[in-house]
């Protein structure tokens, strides 16, 4: 079974982004992994995080858990509330990004419903210029 090799980096932009970096295998023997290195981010300070799955290989539903874990982690309690009374109209987070999953992850993402409240984007630049003041 592969590992997940995860980097970290920051950028400032407008705002100050946490980038993941994820390379190998996201699934139930790496979700906690992953969950751990979010969670140090957001306790470091961290407001704004974006996952870079282009060197992941495998989503599995653990790995989705994972990623909806970080959803609910990076999105404050007014938003949270915003969602509940809005149930039926999509939230877009704009503090947890996706950015170049390949097509089968992006097809899994897809199938699975998390493309109605996660922005992803094709390339580094455009996700990271996302993240606006």
């Amino acid at each position: 079974m592969s590992e997940l090799n995860i980097t970290a980096s920051q950028i400032q932009g407008d705002l100050p982004v946490t980038i993941l970096h994820l390379s190998g295998h996201l699934h139930g023997d790496t979700e906690t992994e992953l969950l751990d290195r979010a969670r140090e981010a957001q306790e470091d300070g961290s407001r704004y995080l974006l996952l870079d799955l282009s060197d992941v290989d495998v989503l599995t539903s653990a790995g989705l858990r994972a990623i909806h874990s970080i959803f609910n982690l990076f999105t404050p309690q007014g938003d949270v509330e915003v969602i509940q009374q809005h149930g039926d109209e999509p939230y877009k987070s704009p503090y947890f990004k996706l950015v170049c999953p390949n097509p089968d992850v992006y097809y899994v993402l897809n199938i699975a419903g998390f493309l109605q409240n996660l922005l992803i984007y094709n390339n580094m630049d455009d996700a990271v210029n996302s993240f606006a003041g």
